[in-house]
C-alpha cells in the first residue's frame, strides 16, 4: 500500500514562496508519475502540474511560470516550488501518484495566502 504525506503548507503573504513536499513510501515511487492538485473552498479540484518517471513535466496555465514540479527518487519526495502567490491560490494542496492505472492521493496540505 503507498502512502503519500504532504508538508510544507502554511500562511503566506501575497507575492510570496513555498515549497511543498510529498513523501511517498513504498518502492514505486521512481516509476511514477505524479502530480501535484488544488481544491479551493466551494470548488472542485484543480490539475496543476504533473512530472512522469522520466522528469517530463506539464503545468496549468493558471500555474505556468509560477510554480515548479520536481522530484528526487532517492528520496521517494516530489516537490511544488510556488511563487509569486496570489490570495486565489489558497486552497488545501494534495499530490498523487499514478502507476498501473492506480492513483495515490495524499491527505493534502492546506496553503493560505493572505496580507
Amino acid at each position: 500500500q503507498v502512502q503519500l504525506v504532504e508538508s510544507g503548507g502554511g500562511l503566506v503573504q501575497p507575492g510570496g514562496s513555498l515549497r511543498l513536499c510529498c513523501a511517498a513510501s513504498g518502492r514505486i515511487f521512481s516509476i511514477s508519475t505524479m502530480g501535484w492538485y488544488r481544491q479551493a473552498p466551494g470548488k472542485q479540484r484543480e490539475f496543476l502540474a504533473v512530472i512522469t518517471s522520466g522528469a517530463s513535466t506539464t503545468y496549468a496555465h493558471s500555474v505556468k511560470g509560477r510554480f515548479t514540479i520536481s522530484r528526487d527518487n532517492a528520496k521517494n519526495t516530489g516537490y511544488l516550488q510556488m511563487n509569486s502567490l496570489k490570495p486565489e491560490d489558497t486552497a488545501v494542496y494534495y499530490c498523487k501518484l499514478e502507476i498501473g492505472g492506480m492513483n495515490y492521493w495524499g491527505k493534502g496540505t492546506l496553503v493560505t495566502v493572505s496580507s
